[in-house]
């Protein structure tokens, strides 16, 4: 474990953006289960993809992993062979990336064998009832902890009727998506209430068609799915992450003009969000092909929903504190079953350093001030967390001493480098 200083600091250049974790993920296991040779171009090993490439190799799939040619610094990963779903066992360790253990879950019924999953961190605690709901109607055997990890499974998933509700966790109906357009016979997804982070079923369905899986989409009320289809090797390269751009957006609107690499205009992300909150809250940016400079800008206070884009939930709790007049975001209560409770974690410590934050059960409620105080703070292990408070240094009046810092391997191993590259003051304390 390590902290890091971050002086007060004006912020200049440019930065080249870390592939989508959520791309990577999804095209990881579809080239995995493709006939034929897939690549994927653009990869970043955070500790999240890297639980997801052993997991997929625990299943059968086989990687070779080069130096991207096109991406400097990134990797470009060579998928030789499908997962064959014959007689396999074996121990599955998520980490603390709950896309993992949910995308992986589905998989581990297609084989003839026993399957056990188990995590760190916060990741026994983040909830799987779901996919146990299913379980039990499906007389799919399993055993857990009480709810918690270690789960077991030592069973086989047919086609059929899926009921999930639409306000938990879109990764449980991604992960079903995965297996059942290559079981025999037809199935359905029906979506109880109204479905929310669309955009990442969005992302999901666009994926599997890259790799000629077809999902059909019923007003989001409920998805059809023929059976017997097979996964086409094809050549995906990874665009770049807009709930990490939004680090970089805040950053400049904060500090000065700044330059942002690698985003795709057309993106289906649900964290592209980001420009229309900011540009609501009168932030100024100007996007051409895939570069993206933001001006320092006066921002307002607004309402935001969080429902659509949960992620950017902590960084735009930092613009807010440094906006004029009052924030109020809304509709966000499953931050608090992310890696930490957001909620609790980024009010907390937003207030340790002079903001004025209020948390709701649902939501924060925050009145903005010029310049934050600096001091001594906690990342609560979120790499989330950890990088907004980094930010947050921007407009302080003293250096953010930030512990546990290394949490950003979650997903952004480079950012403190990058922070120092785009002239932050950084220092690591070991």
């Amino acid at each position: 474990m390590y902290s890091v200083e971050i002086k007060p600091s004006v912020i200049s250049g440019s930065v080249n953006l870390p592939p989508s974790k959520s791309l990577t993920h999804r095209a990881l296991i579809s080239a995995s289960l493709s006939f034929g040779k897939s690549i994927v171009d653009n990869v970043d090993f955070s500790e999240d993809i890297l639980a997801t490439i052993n997991a997929l190799e625990i299943y059968g799939a086989r990687f070779l992993v080069k130096e991207s040619t096109l991406y400097k610094g990134r990797k470009k990963i060579i998928v030789q062979n499908a997962i064959e779903f014959t007689s396999n066992s074996g121990e599955i360790d998520c980490r603390e990336s709950g896309s993992t253990l949910r995308f992986m879950i589905p998989l581990a019924l297609m084989f003839n064998g026993k399957f056990v999953f188990k995590g760190s961190g916060k990741l026994s605690e983040r909830p799987l009832d779901p996919y146990f709901k299913i379980f039990r109607e499906k007389n799919i055997k399993f055993h857990s902890n009480n709810g918690k990890l270690p789960l077991s499974i030592d069973d086989k998933i047919t086609s059929g009727i899926f009921s999930i509700k639409g306000d938990v966790s879109s990764q449980f109906i991604t992960g079903l998506m995965f297996i059942l357009p290559i079981l025999e016979g037809n199935s359905e997804i029906k979506i109880e209430g109204d479905l929310e982070s669309k955009a990442y079923i969005d992302l999901t369905i666009d994926v599997l068609k890259r790799f000629g899986i077809k999902i059909k989409n019923i007003a989001y009320k409920k998805f059809l799915i023929e059976g017997n289809q097979k996964y086409l090797a094809n050549d995906y390269v990874v665009e770049g992450d807009y709930s990490q751009s939004a680090f970089w957006i805040v950053a400049g609107s904060i500090s000065n003009k700044f330059s942002i690499k690698g985003l795709d205009k057309n993106s289906n992300q649900g964290d592209k969000e980001i420009l229309d909150i900011f540009r609501k809250m009168n932030g100024e940016y100007d996007f051409s092909d895939s570069e993206l400079i933001v001006a320092k800008s006066d921002t307002n206070g607004t309402i935001i929903d969080g429902s659509e884009c949960p992620d950017i939930i902590p960084i735009l709790a930092v613009l807010a504190s440094l906006s004029k007049g009052k924030t109020t975001i809304v509709n966000a209560k499953r931050l608090r079953l992310k890696e930490s409770d957001r909620l609790k974690a980024i009010s907390t410590e937003l207030n340790k350093i002079g903001a004025h934050v209020v948390e709701t059960e649902d939501g924060l409620i925050i009145s903005g001030v010029e310049y934050l105080n600096g001091g001594e703070v906690e990342s609560w292990n979120d790499h989330r967390i950890a990088m907004s408070l980094a930010i947050a240094s921007l407009r302080s009046k003293k250096p953010i001493t930030i512990s546990g810092a290394q949490c950003i391997n979650k997903s952004y191993p480079k950012f403190w480098d990058d922070l120092a590259s785009s002239g932050c003051k950084v220092t690591i304390i070991k």
